[in-house]
């Protein structure tokens, strides 16, 4: 069985004066990471690995997010900056197969698009919203339709 937990990055600062790649998270976002992050540790909801857009507000939350549940540090794939859900598939399924348990710390509207393409469940994933996808397949290239088996958000 592999599974996937989507994560949207935290909330960012919205000022101009910042490239979009270069917006760092917000207080306020620093401070949801850090709570969702520990809402998974509470539920044992804890990925081998984090894959991230290496993006500031996007590679800041994984980081957060390794921190806090003690896996190693996010590896990054820039695919994933501004990836429309083709291109969020292709990355799925190239994952590595030695690893059951993936995190994927993404951008909207991608990683709501991947969410609805993987389990056939509309959610806008909010900022630092998590959902925890499980599928019935050995491989990452053999994926198909999962199952959406949790799903939180800093406001719930």
């Amino acid at each position: 069985m592999k599974k996937l937990l989507l994560i949207r990055h935290a909330k960012a600062v919205q000022e101009t004066g910042y490239k979009d790649f270069e917006r760092p998270l917000k207080y306020s976002g620093l401070q949801d990471a850090a709570i969702m992050a520990e809402r998974l540790h509470q539920h044992s909801i804890i990925p081998q690995i984090l894959l991230s857009s290496p993006s500031v507000r996007t590679l800041t939350t994984a980081n957060i997010f390794a921190e806090h549940l003690s896996i190693p540090k996010p590896h990054t794939d820039k695919r994933i900056y501004d990836a429309e859900q083709t291109v969020l598939v292709s990355i799925v399924s190239e994952l590595p197969d030695a690893h059951d348990f993936i995190g994927l710390v993404g951008h909207n509207p991608g990683i709501s698009q991947l969410l609805y393409y993987l389990t056939n469940e509309f959610r806008d994933l909010e900022t630092c919203a998590v959902a925890l996808i499980e599928f019935d397949a050995d491989e990452w290239g053999k994926i198909g339709r999962g199952k959406l088996v949790y799903y939180n958000s800093p406001g719930a």
